[in-house]
């Protein structure tokens, strides 16, 4: 039987790979004149100051149970997406740091609100990060064609607010080109990733919705889509309403699988992949929204003979009283710019892997024990390790359901991890590298191209409880997305079927 033609998200993959041979002629001149801001500014529409309620009102009488919900809903904002510093440029000009990281500090995310009608009036918001406050640009009831447009997901059936993440495309492609739809959707795998945990700080559970009419949210917010579109729904519950303690259902919805598309220049491939990764109904019936038991009880994907094998179990961070310690990691968090090239402990390692990919472990300190990703079974994890005390320097595959690591290769790959990410010193310098990777033709056949956006998405979660991880053990941590993708496969020994979707590197960083 004939293999069939990749499909555009493949396509797309391998056409926007870097190459040692080709990364010269294809990069460009930076036109920094052109750099567009990375916020949005509205001319119309009502402004709610959420400043004022960043004091906690816990401490108040009861009957000022106002307050305390805006404190909540402000609180809850600052720690998914607002401005946390302000450093200048080489120009001079100032740069404002987010809570949740992006490549190059762009930006390209924008987060809405609609409200169903609460202490925040019915209607669309825009978050404006640099003020911290919202616009109220559109004042009508929308929920009915929000529930529409995400196919009458049950998770939109009886909360209040929930948030809708765009992606502002040229943010991103004016510096990374096609290859930007990769980082696109990284960054909003950190921003979920924050959105979860400052979720969990302030009385919330976010609930995913992956498939979604994406036009249809699209004119809902009243953007251009050909500048600007939606990218991911969370119905936001109210963890003390308990009419909205809801349990969890499925986020992923499969889309169509494009393997006729025409021929593309460089410069087509973004634009083309996001609308083919488009859905307009949903084609899974009823059932759609109930989650496979089944997924969750596969074992690890691979079990190498005779390979070393490392318990990872370990005690878990603890994150003060009500998860104090973790609302000013996320508040303090930077990406770290370079390393000593000193090495981590086994136990420093053990713990990151610990809150990363264990979260059942949390539940004690008030962490969702199940928080929603779109789809981690199709998400593996792999470690090169240059530099950790108790632990062989080699390449090892992370069995989460075991808890173990898995040698699959003996050898310290300094030098080559510092080629691999396109001579950064980052690669050389760092104690661990963890390459998060997926099985690209497998995840097509589940949901079709727009699986693109969910392993993106998922991968960027988990790197951004890497960095929250690493914060609080005060290592140095920086996540990578321009490397040499075939060539980490081939280098360290990871299979072939497995694309390379995210790298995580952490270290002692320098003062």
């Amino acid at each position: 039987m004939p293999e069939l033609p990749p499909s555009i998200a493949q396509h797309y993959h391998e056409r926007t790979k870097y190459d040692p041979e080709t990364i010269a002629a294809k990069s460009k001149q930076l036109d920094w004149a052109e750099q567009p801001a990375p916020f949005k500014e509205y001319k119309i529409g009502a402004s709610f100051n959420l400043k004022p309620y960043l004091k906690d009102a816990s401490q108040e009488s009861e009957a000022d149970e106002d307050a305390r919900w805006w404190h909540r809903l402000s609180n809850f904002l600052l720690c998914s997406y607002g401005l946390t510093a302000k450093v200048s440029t080489m120009d001079g000009s100032p740069l404002y740091l987010r809570s949740a990281p992006s490549a190059g500090g762009l930006y390209p995310a924008e987060v809405y609100l609609v409200s169903r009608g609460t202490q925040l009036p019915a209607g669309l918001y825009n978050y404006q990060s640099r003020t911290h406050s919202l616009i109220h640009f559109w004042d009508s009831h929308v929920w009915p064609a929000l529930q529409t447009a995400c196919f009458d997901s049950p998770v939109l059936e009886n909360t209040q607010l929930a948030i809708v993440v765009t992606t502002v495309f040229f943010r991103s492609s004016w510096r990374y080109e096609d290859r930007a739809y990769r980082r696109i959707f990284l960054d909003t795998g950190h921003l979920l990733s924050n959105i979860e945990l400052a979720a969990a700080l302030n009385d919330y559970r976010p609930h995913l919705i992956g498939g979604f009419a994406d036009e249809a949210i699209n004119q809902l917010l009243y953007i251009d889509s050909e500048q600007e579109g939606a990218i991911c729904v969370v119905a936001l519950a109210d963890l003390l309403d308990i009419e909205q303690n809801l349990p969890k259902f499925r986020t992923a919805l499969p889309g169509n699988t494009t393997t006729d598309y025409p021929k593309l220049s460089d410069g087509q491939l973004l634009g083309y992949l996001h609308k083919a990764t488009q859905i307009d109904s949903d084609t899974s019936g009823s059932d759609g929204w109930k989650i496979d038991e089944i997924e969750g009880q596969l074992e690890d994907k691979y079990n190498f003979p005779f390979c070393t094998k490392v318990s990872t179990v370990t005690p878990s961070i603890p994150w003060g009283v009500n998860l104090e310690n973790l609302e000013n990691t996320i508040l303090k968090r930077r990406s770290t710019r370079s390393y000593t090239g000193a090495s981590l402990s086994l136990g420093e390692l053990l713990v990151l892997l610990d809150f990363t990919y264990q979260p059942h472990h949390y539940t004690d300190q008030g962490l969702d024990g199940s928080p929603d990703y779109f789809d981690l079974s199709l998400i593996e994890t792999f470690l090169a390790v240059s530099g950790v005390n108790g632990l062989e320097a080699g390449c090892y595959y992370y069995a989460p359901k075991a808890q173990e690591l898995r040698q699959i290769r003996f050898k310290n790959f300094r030098r080559e991890l510092h080629y691999l990410c396109l001579g950064q010193e980052l690669g050389r310098d760092a104690g661990v590298l963890l390459f998060h990777t997926a099985d690209l033709k497998k995840a097509v056949g589940k949901y079709g191209d727009r699986v693109y956006r969910y392993l993106h998405m998922d991968a960027g979660h988990l790197g951004q409880r890497l960095n929250l991880a690493a914060i609080q053990l005060r290592l140095g941590v920086s996540g990578i997305a321009g490397f040499f993708d075939d060539k980490v496969n081939e280098v360290l020994g990871i299979p072939a079927d497995e694309a390379v979707v995210y790298i995580t590197t952490l270290g002692r960083p320098r003062s």
